[in-house]
């Protein structure tokens, strides 16, 4: 009888995703331990999100804020985040459960697939445009944020064709603003526009240049369309991600001539590249900008800021200097939106205790039933040793990872598993991922366990992996932690009783991915083909300080 390894891991994730009724009660009773920008006395503070919810749009629908991200190769992808307030959010869903093509996205394709969306509510459907660079813009629609979402309809093909945002005009025209990217199309720093049948099936007619950022906003992306008192409104980041600044383009016919004036920028705050992002409103009259901030290894986090008219105008934060160039709050009054709602924040910790895993977690590339599956009642998430590619130098390549985001800047992360290993070479681990990693794994080796801390370095760049610690298991119950201080220094530990831990290997520098910030999950591996591998089943995940 194969011997059977418990492991505890404080450390990562696991899980796969989906929508369900019982999985968002759950989360909602879930607060962060780590992060809450809520400060409970009518403030809060930015990041409202500290994890990577890179591009964010939102859109207020009655008395529901809705945003999405961009995600990238990572599946499901397209997050759906729910708010009342526009501080308190929680995920509630995803709008892509498989990215096509599916025979380029059933493989890790670091940095490509969804780039930055736009979500649109018009006659009470939900539309998401997103762009993939090398494909085209494709649109998802739904009845129901939280609920299932159409196929993804590739509305204009074409490479390098990035950012769209759509517009339904008073008339019942529509129309599509979107930018190029220079890696793909070989031409930036413009903004297109084209006509778009009411549908939003089809683009008509020629594509037009609307604006020229080249001389004065080099770089100038992600447009957002926007209609108020007659005037057209193209919100718009330029100047690059880790240093730009908040663009508004103005005119009285939607294709131009545009006036431009800068709403934000980082002035002598210390928050980097504020733009790129969404201008909400409230039933009560303020208005607000979504955008994110580049912190690098933590990803693209997501902040709140006041936005006031001036001169038909929007200046975006606090323009304290009386420039007319706003700039990031680090704490502000809440919104007002006419009532309190509960602190709520996006689920980190999962029990593994139903049908459905946490909408937390996600895999490296389109998810094959295979990698792993929640147990219902029995109480766990069963993680399967899948065969390592032949060409896999380490894990960059593998798209069997379970990963969430990095939650805050400071976090512990706690796991407890069983390994099933049924066969010498397999190994299950908890992994910190991004282009430079770091993992600590359970390994049978001549019929018996190991316990094994290893590091990557420039992964991306076919880096292999550098054993640091080997110790040998003769106890039924480890218990793995993952402790990550700021700056993102990450230490793994292990535990016979879940009390006293032993540090094992060295403190290191996680680093972020291709486009996303770093990543914390699990992973199953082993060697050669058999038809029945061995398995982890893994009992809780949960996140502290």
């Amino acid at each position: 009888m194969q011997p059977i390894i418990r492991l505890v891991i404080l450390g990562s994730l696991v899980l796969i995703l989906m929508c369900s009724g019982q999985m968002q009660a759950q989360q909602s009773n879930q607060i962060s331990k780590v992060w809450v920008a809520d400060n409970g006395d009518g403030t809060y503070k930015n990041p409202i999100l500290y994890s990577d919810y890179s591009d964010p749009d939102a859109i207020r629908v009655n008395d529901d804020y809705y945003l999405v991200a961009s995600s990238f190769n990572c599946i499901p992808g397209l997050p759906i985040l729910h708010s009342r307030d526009l501080v308190n959010w929680e995920i509630i869903g995803y709008a892509l459960q498989k990215q096509p093509p599916f025979d380029v996205f059933d493989k890790v394709q670091h940095g490509n697939g969804v780039w930055a969306p736009c979500i649109r509510y018009y006659k009470n459907v939900f539309y998401i445009f997103y762009p993939d660079p090398d494909f085209g813009i494709y649109m998802v629609k739904s009845s129901n944020p939280a609920g299932l979402w159409s196929e993804p309809l590739l509305v204009q093909p074409g490479k390098g064709l990035i950012d769209p945002s759509p517009f339904w005009d008073n008339d019942g025209k529509a129309y599509l603003a979107y930018a190029l990217a220079g890696s793909r199309a070989g031409i930036k720093s413009v903004i297109m526009l084209s006509r778009m049948n009411v549908e939003a099936t089809k683009l008509l007619g020629n594509s037009v240049m609307i604006f020229d950022g080249h001389k004065n906003h080099p770089t100038v992306e992600g447009p957002k369309i926007y209609k108020r008192n007659g005037l057209y409104y193209i919100f718009a980041p330029a100047g690059g991600v880790p240093t730009g600044w908040q663009l508004i383009l103005r005119s009285k016919n939607i294709f131009g001539p545009y006036e431009s004036k800068i709403a934000m920028e980082q002035g002598k705050t210390d928050i980097n590249g504020p733009h790129q992002g969404a201008w909400v409103d409230t039933k009560t009259g303020e208005h607000w900008f979504l955008n994110f901030q580049d912190l690098g290894v933590y990803g693209r986090v997501v902040h709140l800021n006041p936005m006031k008219w001036v001169n038909n105008w929007p200046v975006i934060g606090t323009d304290d200097d009386g420039d007319g160039i706003g700039n990031p709050v680090r704490t502000f009054k809440k919104p007002n939106v006419g009532k309190v709602y509960p602190v709520t924040t996006p689920a980190e910790s999962d029990e593994f205790n139903g049908n459905e895993l946490g909408l937390q977690w996600q895999w490296h590339a389109n998810y094959q039933t295979t990698w792993g599956y929640p147990s219902g009642n029995l109480g766990f998430f069963r993680l399967n040793c899948m065969p390592r590619p032949v060409d896999a130098a380490g894990l960059w390549n593998i798209p069997n990872l379970l990963l969430q985001k990095f939650p805050a800047p400071e976090f512990t992360a706690t796991t407890k598993l069983t390994f099933d290993a049924r066969f010498d070479g397999e190994e299950v681990g908890l992994v910190v991922m991004g282009m430079d990693y770091g993992t600590v794994s359970i390994v049978r080796n001549n019929s018996k366990f190991e316990i094994r801390s290893a590091y990557c370095k420039q992964a991306e760049k076919a880096g292999k992996d550098e054993v640091t610690e080997t110790k040998l298991l003769d106890i039924a119950v480890v218990y793995l932690r993952v402790q990550v201080l700021k700056g993102a220094i990450c230490s793994f530990s292990f535990s016979a009783d879940g009390q006293n831990y032993s540090a094992i290997g060295k403190p290191f520098n996680a680093r972020q991915g291709r486009w996303i910030g770093a990543k914390l999950g699990f992973y199953a591996l082993r060697n050669g083909v058999i038809n029945d591998s061995g398995s982890a089943d893994i009992d809780w995940f949960r996140v502290e300080k």
